[in-house]
């Protein structure tokens, strides 16, 4: 039996900070969280914090790459060293997500993940607790720095295959499409967390989908509707988007990426004032220049995925005409939100951890400091940045970044 306290930290919790927290974790499990300091035996390690935040890890539910490698590259390597790169970042549990491609492509990024998840240890980094199905299933319009070739409407056939693999556990698809409503059916039948994204639908549209069982949309303002693009795809009258219908029903929930590039600090604080920290989430949408220098890579599939350009803060579509996914870890997003928002710390941790977890159906495991839960946990400086980090009650090692 291994025993672990962590000492001399103030503990970050859903609601407020708990400061001289001592917290007791055996195997990997929390067992006590209390300013009380427990007997120690013989056995017990000590994690002395030295003052520092000691934050419930990370839960990224839209992440592509980090480090040269995207999910979409199909491998079992390319699969670990993004939950590496991420984990160096504070993020301990993680849906890779696909892009839009073959279904070949997809397979093997959905088999990669399947034997990834089964070999969970920290020296893997985070922990997959599944996939979030997100591409190929966009508007024609809305495809954002994805490779268009491999945008289509679903079809039941290809769906099952990918449901079946048993391993899907958030599903995106616009809600405008030909097969949509079918899709989000087969969704609901397999408990997944259903999301719309890069989609123009309208307020009936997003009706529709919500009664099927859509409760979510993709980082928000980006490559969705708005009244003006839905008057242009619909006519008049001028009629709800996806943007109002989020903010005008209770029950959805939002992400934003907040990497200070997509979004300016009066828009995050918008969506946090607007939906609260218990129905935003931070999200990184991270592609594979994570931790990279500048320079040209693709997005999705390294063998034909779009081309996107790293100026070392974000990533940008041929041309900078647009921008294309983040390339910083939800420790950067965690800072940024602080920084940039009326949020608490608790909040902003919460949207990092608790709120997603809760979203996916995961948060008795995970997503808090709190008795039962796995030990995920990140030492934060007083400055947010992450100085170590454990998955599981065991310790990875971390690579300063700054």
């Amino acid at each position: 039996m291994s025993r672990t306290l962590f000492t001399n930290v103030t503990a970050i919790l859903p609601d407020r900070l708990m400061e001289e927290a001592n917290v007791l974790c055996v195997d990997g499990i929390i067992m006590s969280v209390s300013r009380r300091k427990p007997r120690l035996g013989a056995d017990t390690g000590v994690v002395d914090g030295h003052g520092a935040y000691l934050s419930p890890g990370f839960i990224d539910i839209h992440v592509h790459g980090g480090v040269g490698a995207d999910f979409m590259d199909g491998t079992e390597d390319a699969m670990r060293t993004v939950c590496r790169a991420h984990a160096q970042h504070g993020t301990t549990t993680l849906f890779p997500t696909t892009t839009t491609g073959s279904p070949e492509q997809i397979h093997a990024m959905l088999d990669a993940a399947k034997a990834v998840q089964k070999d969970q240890q920290a020296a893997n980094g985070a922990r997959i607790a599944g996939v979030h199905l997100y591409g190929p299933f966009f508007a024609e319009d809305k495809v954002g720095c994805h490779s268009s070739e491999g945008r289509r409407s679903p079809t039941a056939e290809e769906c099952r295959r990918y449901f079946d693999k048993g391993i899907v556990r958030i599903a995106t698809c616009a809600a405008e499409l030909p097969g949509a409503a079918d899709f989000y059916r087969e969704a609901r039948r397999r408990k997944c967390f259903i999301t719309c994204g890069h989609s123009n639908a309208s307020w009936p549209e997003m009706a529709g989908a919500f009664r099927l069982g859509m409760r979510h949309v993709d980082h928000f303002w980006c490559a969705m509707s708005n009244v003006s693009s839905v008057r242009g795809r619909l006519g008049v009258p001028m009629r709800g988007s996806m943007l109002e219908f989020v903010l005008g029903i209770a029950d959805m929930s939002t992400e934003v990426i907040a990497d200070g590039c997509h979004l300016a600090p009066e828009l995050l604080d918008f969506a946090f004032r607007m939906k609260g920290a218990h129905r935003l989430c931070l999200v990184t949408d991270c592609n594979r220049a994570l931790d990279l220098p500048p320079g040209t890579y693709r997005f999705g599939s390294n063998d034909d995925g779009s081309w996107f350009e790293s100026d070392g803060r974000v990533g940008w579509a041929p041309g900078r005409t647009s921008l294309a996914s983040s390339i910083v870890g939800m420790d950067h997003m965690v800072r940024q939100m602080a920084r940039d928002t009326t949020a608490t710390l608790p909040e902003v941790i919460r949207m990092a951890s608790l709120t997603p977890a809760e979203r996916t159906g995961i948060s008795a495991k995970t997503g808090s400091i709190a008795k039962g839960k796995r030990a995920d946990f990140v030492l934060l400086s007083r400055k947010l940045r992450v100085k170590r980090v454990f998955i599981g009650g065991e310790e990875m090692e971390v690579v300063s970044h700054g």
